[in-house]
């Protein structure tokens, strides 16, 4: 994983976590791995894995099982939610970078239906 120096790391890491359980790439109930072992994977200090983690299991999106490790909730209502909020901000970008292109709202969903006929077509 590569990190942006404009955004602490441990948010990166949040991110990270959020888009796998949104992916379906880790599923309500399942254990995460260790704090040490996505360390080692993302090469990053264990603190700062442990405070992305912390901040996740205050939101509720993971709970702890003592001894156990860290778990993904199963509330699927608070799962939709994280989903929604990660679809929202990538089309707050999306639209961010449209309009830096000089696209108008208005011309946002005419150049989408072109970009996916032509994807269908290829």
């Amino acid at each position: 994983m590569e990190f942006k120096d404009n955004i602490p790391i441990y948010l990166q890491i949040e991110q990270y976590l959020y888009r796998q359980i949104a992916l379906g790439e880790l599923k309500a109930g399942e254990k995460i791995p260790s704090v040490r072992k996505l360390a080692l994977e993302l090469t990053v200090n264990v603190n700062t894995v442990q405070r992305a983690l912390q901040q996740m299991n205050d939101k509720g999106i993971l709970y702890t099982k003592r001894g156990e490790g860290n778990f993904v909730t199963e509330n699927t209502e608070l799962l939709e939610e994280t989903k929604q909020a990660l679809i929202n901000n990538e089309l707050e970008t999306f639209v961010q970078n449209m309009n830096r292109l000089g696209v108008e709202k208005d011309q946002l969903i005419p150049e989408l239906e072109q970009y996916l006929n032509s994807e269908d077509e290829k």
